[in-house]
């Protein structure tokens, strides 16, 4: 007999005299695969839990003076998701075309309101969402580059894990998710990772992926419909087909009947981007008319580039000093020294890659994946005031993050103790940070205060703080850094004309005046400065000199509801009601929540014995300001008006004489 027949017969008699055996072995696999599978659902749920934990303060912010008054406080057209509503957010824009994060803001109207609490839990739910979704994205992309590893459950899933939360809880994420303007970017980011994610799973299994292959494509597509700066995803994907998909390049060659495959299925996803880029740039040039952007050289373009390359790597690492604005200076010279050490990091970091590229696979692609996703916002077409900004980094601190992943996975066999401890001190590093920073956007006075410490030569930030302290009464203060925001910047229309407006609020006319005047000469067309100039000269009692400056208000904006609403004021001073009339109703056409101009419109409705209409406009006024003084008096006249006659009604108030 053979030993095999013999080894053969010894298993058997065994198995026959403990029948328990292979049931053991299979509890003990099975008891192997549960934490696995625990872990899996585990660390998800922790990121998440720790991304909601770390932007908590954010549930007891306002909403601040930095884009929001004109986004959602003055605003009715996103209040809800009627006909009306969706027409607007599918046809127009402020600055960007982004319609579904408009479908956002307006179901939060119908759940809150204007509460800010609502808005502010929706943009941090789905931040802590992209958290979740990209711990899941790291997982796949680290599987792939790293098989041999990939074997160590517990090991992968803490790698992905600590890249996902690298990016969730990251100080630079804090302005994405704190300001409600900045909703575009939790949703499109969103959108964003899931195409990926789903991409990635479709280049596993091609043979049965096509489906999926559009539902990534669906997936971009809203993303672009979310924000445009998502067009990118094409060549991230590309860069994913190089490494660590290995699709292209390498053994498969980059025109072979395989690769050429692989650009043939990132058509739909070129022609997607082009539309949106296409659809960007037309919204963006609506509102370079309306801003006084720095006119850069070409080498100012390429400097300003280097420039946010290098200070975005720099933040990243250390996330301290963040600002909501790093103004662009008045003039870029290419050869000042910030640029030139821009300079010398990119091509530094180049150099860097380049070596390494072999020890240290993926490095070459998370730097190209994070220069091509801030091409769009690099200056390269100048966007904005602004030379960097916080909120471009949501994407582009993706690869980094991914990359701390990797590094943590190929040593931990060998480090596991001192590189846990390690991650550990990051991210209570990067939360601690966070949770201050959000504490930065609670209100506007907090904002600008903080914006005018960290750079105190910013013009726009000494007006925004500025405009926070007139806001609150404290005009002195307004005024002082109106002042210092004219001494940095000469031309500032804007400042000197909200300077004008404080001296007018501090009864100093004639000042006030002579510094709309001034406004003037530097910007003759400045509608509101016209305006201004009129609510001065009507105080003073000029009022036929008032109403020429209303007129040209109101050519150079037709759509200006104050000088409408002010030109009706001065008219009924003059005894012109049915005039003035027609100007309170343009006014509410326009702005159809002015409580001034409802209570006025009643006022002259009242006067003309049209007690019943006029009632109706008081009750408006009230129902926009409840305690609208003029307006309650108003109202409880007009009903003695009714009821006793009018001889026995007292005389109708009015509401205050101008804007």
């Amino acid at each position: 007999m053979s030993r095999k027949s013999e080894s053969r017969k010894l298993e058997a008699a065994v198995k026959a005299r403990h029948p328990q055996l292979p049931q053991r072995e299979h509890r003990e696999q099975g008891a192997r695969a549960l934490p696995e599978r625990w872990v899996h659902w585990l660390i998800p749920s922790v990121i998440a839990l720790l991304t909601f934990t770390a932007f908590l303060p954010a549930l007891h912010n306002e909403f601040v003076n930095w884009d929001d008054p004109r986004n959602f406080l003055d605003n009715p057209h996103y209040r809800g998701l009627g006909w009306t509503h969706l027409r607007w957010m599918w046809t127009t824009h402020l600055g960007h075309y982004i319609p579904l994060t408009w479908m956002t803001l307006g179901l939060d109207y119908l759940l809150w309101g204007l509460n800010p609490l609502g808005y502010h839990l929706t943009s941090l739910l789905l931040h802590a969402a992209n958290g979740v979704v990209f711990f899941f994205v790291a997982r796949r992309i680290l599987i792939r580059a790293l098989p041999s590893l990939s074997e160590h459950g517990h090991a992968l899933a803490v790698s992905a894990g600590f890249a996902a939360l690298v990016f969730a809880i990251h100080p630079l994420r804090v302005e994405s998710v704190a300001w409600v303007t900045e909703r575009r970017d939790v949703l499109s980011g969103l959108f964003y990772l899931s195409a990926i994610l789903v991409y990635l799973r479709v280049c596993e299994r091609e043979e049965r992926g096509r489906g999926q292959y559009w539902a990534a494509a669906g997936l971009f597509a809203c993303a672009l419909l979310s924000k445009s700066m998502a067009v990118n995803l094409p060549v991230v994907l590309l860069i994913l087909d190089v490494y660590p998909l290995r699709r292209l390049g390498g053994g498969k060659g980059w025109w072979s009947e395989p690769a050429r495959r692989v650009y043939v299925e990132k058509i739909p996803f070129v022609l997607l981007a082009a539309a949106a880029s296409a659809i960007a740039v037309m919204a963006q040039s609506s509102i370079h008319a309306a801003l006084s952007l720095t006119q850069l050289s070409v080498p100012g373009r390429l400097a300003v580039s280097a420039y946010g390359l290098s200070f975005y790597l720099w933040k990243m690492v250390v996330p301290v000093n963040l600002s909501p604005l790093y103004e662009l200076p008045p003039t870029v010279n290419p050869w000042a020294m910030p640029f030139l050490l821009s300079y010398g990091v990119v091509l530094a970091l180049t150099a860097i890659v380049l070596v390494l590229r072999r020890r240290v696979p993926g490095l070459p692609e998370a730097w190209v994946a994070y220069v091509a996703v801030l091409v769009p916002v690099l200056g390269i077409v100048q966007s904005g005031p602004q030379i960097a900004a916080d909120r471009y980094t949501y994407l582009a601190g993706l690869g980094w993050a991914i990359l701390a992943g990797a590094g943590l996975l190929s040593y931990w066999q060998a480090w596991r103790f001192p590189l846990t401890g390690l991650a550990v001190c990051v991210l209570v590093g990067l939360g601690v940070l966070t949770w201050n920073q959000v504490h930065v956007w609670h209100d506007s006075e907090k904002l600008w205060s903080h914006a005018a410490a960290i750079d105190p030569r910013s013009p726009i930030g000494q007006y925004n703080f500025g405009l926070t302290l007139a806001g609150q009464g404290k005009l002195a203060e307004a005024l002082e850094h109106y002042q210092t925001a004219v001494r940095i910047k000469p031309d500032y229309a804007d400042a000197q004309n909200n300077a004008g407006a404080v001296l007018a609020q501090q009864g100093k006319l004639a000042e006030a005046v002579e510094q709309y005047e001034g406004v003037l000469k530097i910007k003759p067309d400045y509608a509101d400065a016209h305006n201004n100039v009129g609510a001065a000269l009507a105080r003073q009692g000029k009022l036929a000199e008032a109403i020429e400056r209303y007129e040209r208000a109101v050519q150079i904006k037709p759509d200006h509801a104050h000088a409408h609403y002010n030109w009706g004021v001065a008219l009924a001073r003059q005894g012109r009601l049915a005039e003035a009339l027609e100007h309170y109703q343009t006014a509410l056409r326009i702005k159809p929540d002015h409580a001034d101009a409802h209570n006025n419109l009643g006022a002259a409705l009242a006067q003309q014995g049209k007690q019943a209409e006029a009632i109706e406009h008081y009750e408006k006024a009230l129902k926009i300001k409840p305690d609208h003084a003029d307006a309650q008096s108003n109202l409880a006249n007009a009903r003695r008006a009714l009821g006793m006659g009018k001889e026995d009604a007292a005389p109708t108030r009015k509401a205050k004489t101008a804007e």
